[in-house]
């Protein structure tokens, strides 16, 4: 597991906040987020057609690291990336041999054109849509040609730092679909699908996407 900092500037408040939120709160996030039991996510099984076998791919945003180590053991490629190190120590633990990299998905630390597929489950949420935007523009970098992103981002229309519920504090984008839609295309993705649901991995209504860089 490689350390690697990030330029301050990629931070902003919102976001910074959201990172101690995790960092405070680990243990339960894991409680929730790091079970045993791996049940795979309707939307990973749908992007995985999409790819060719022994893809090379990264899991933005692994957390725990669960979807990571599922799509090792299935064949691929993949590497976790996330900027929370008690999360990345968790996945570590569970699976030595992931390879699992802390870092800033703001700061990409993967060369350009080196993927195959990019999954970010729950990740770009916590980022503002300007830096959501910027994000979108390097992911589309590190695909190769014909290469496929999948995502889950929060739906809705009121972008906040939610006050109560679970793990109180973080910052949460809301998109809309043809917001959405039209930010990707805006950077050069082609949309393969993009859907609204409701209650499936987590609850509440959100956003499922498949893009592929052209």
């Amino acid at each position: 597991m490689t350390a690697r900092k990030s330029p301050h500037h990629t931070t902003s408040r919102v976001v910074a906040q959201t990172i101690e939120v995790y960092d405070r709160d680990a243990r339960l996030f894991l409680r929730r987020w790091g079970k045993k039991r791996y049940k795979r996510p309707a939307l990973l099984a749908e992007w995985l057609t999409l790819l060719p076998k022994r893809a090379v791919l990264l899991d933005l945003g692994c957390g725990g690291g669960q979807d990571t180590r599922y799509l090792k053991t299935v064949g691929y490629r993949v590497v976790g990336l996330d900027r929370r190190l008690p999360l990345l120590r968790f996945g570590k633990t569970c699976a030595p041999s992931a390879s699992l990299i802390l870092a800033d998905m703001q700061s990409l630390p993967i060369c350009t054109g080196s993927l195959d597929g990019i999954w970010a489950a729950a990740s770009l949420i916590h980022l503002p849509k300007a830096a959501a935007m910027d994000v979108f523009i390097e992911l589309h970098r590190r695909l190769r040609p014909r290469g496929v992103f999948a995502a889950t981002l929060t739906y809705g229309t009121r972008s906040r730092i939610y006050k109560r519920g679970w793990m109180p504090g973080r910052y949460f984008a809301r998109w809309r679909k043809a917001e959405l839609a039209h930010a990707l295309r805006r950077v050069g993705w082609d949309i393969v699908m993009l859907r609204v649901v409701c209650n499936q991995e987590r609850k509440g209504r959100w956003i499922n996407v498949i893009a592929r860089r052209p």
